[in-house]
């Protein structure tokens, strides 16, 4: 048992797994924010577009009276429209990411030097790139 504490240990304290974390915590207040954003915005401005239907509200009833059985699927268009939201920012959010790492290594491509140095082909020695002979061994380079 001792050993898998310990083995635990080692699992959590690693890099990776409090990145995973922070990024479960900062997700959740993000889930949050949009949460708000359609109750709040959205689905007050759709509400307005369909004439004061509350599509939030839209349930059917299996039966009657207070214990009938109800299929919310308004609730779930909700939902829908939240992972929808949510995955179209966290879409842009990577797009950008991934635009601006392309941009920072052309970028790092276009400042690499010029290699200033050649190896020999014959002895492998390493000698300056205008070279026309190795100074090691003599040869002549094409």
């Amino acid at each position: 048992m001792k050993k898998f504490f310990e083995e635990f240990k080692k699992f959590i304290s690693r890099g990776n797994v409090m990145d995973m974390a922070v990024g479960v915590i900062i997700g959740g207040a993000f889930t949050a924010i949009v949460n708000s954003l359609v109750n709040d915005i959205f689905m007050p401005v759709l509400s307005l577009i369909t004439g004061g239907f509350d599509i939030a509200g839209m349930s059917v009833s299996f039966g009657v009276g207070d214990n009938a059985a109800t299929l919310n699927y308004g609730a779930f268009l909700s939902a829908v429209i939240n992972f929808l939201l949510i995955a179209l920012v966290i879409f842009c959010i990577i797009k950008a990411m991934n635009t601006a790492k392309d941009k920072m290594l052309k970028k790092q491509e276009e400042e690499a030097p010029a290699p200033t140095t050649k190896k020999c082909p014959y002895c492998m020695s390493e000698i300056d790139i205008q070279a026309t002979r190795c100074p090691h061994c003599t040869s002549e380079l094409q």
